[in-house]
């Protein structure tokens, strides 16, 4: 099984608003289906407080920005009780594809002994949690254009 889970979307944006979309965590109640709420700061170092819905079930993780790039960007890396477990690498890769249009990218890489375990388990509900973000993200995204 892949170990890694990606969606692409297209959003009639500049990296500038999907950025700001992306990282005004206060607002996330109000559009996110997916990481309904986050607490902290976009920048690398800092621990977030995620919550999200997955499964049916709502999780609490505590990950740590290892990447904030404004417009092109953010990536952190959260664990599963302790690091080995079950970690995933999760991204936002933001890309200009033409003047007002951009191409979001998000993804996770899964690694730890547990994995591919749990990967089977959620793995495809994850994706389409990924797929639902991203369709709320552009929606918000271009409402305020």
């Amino acid at each position: 099984m892949a170990k890694r889970i990606t969606s692409e979307i297209i959003i009639n944006a500049t990296p500038e608003r999907i950025w700001q979309v992306l990282t005004t965590f206060s607002e996330y109640p109000q559009w996110n289906p997916f990481i309904v709420s986050v607490e902290g700061n976009a920048v690398v170092g800092a621990r977030l407080r995620n919550t999200m819905k997955n499964n049916g079930k709502t999780f609490v993780f505590k990950p740590i920005v290892l990447g904030s790039e404004p417009g092109r960007h953010f990536a952190w890396l959260g664990s599963l009780f302790v690091k080995g477990i079950f970690d995933g690498y999760h991204f936002f890769n933001i890309e200009t594809v033409a003047p007002g249009q951009t191409k979001l990218t998000q993804g996770e890489e899964f690694s730890g002994i547990l994995s591919s375990f749990i990967l089977g388990k959620i793995g495809a509900e994850t994706r389409e949690n990924f797929i639902r973000m991203n369709q709320a993200l552009k929606k918000r995204a271009e409402s305020s254009l």
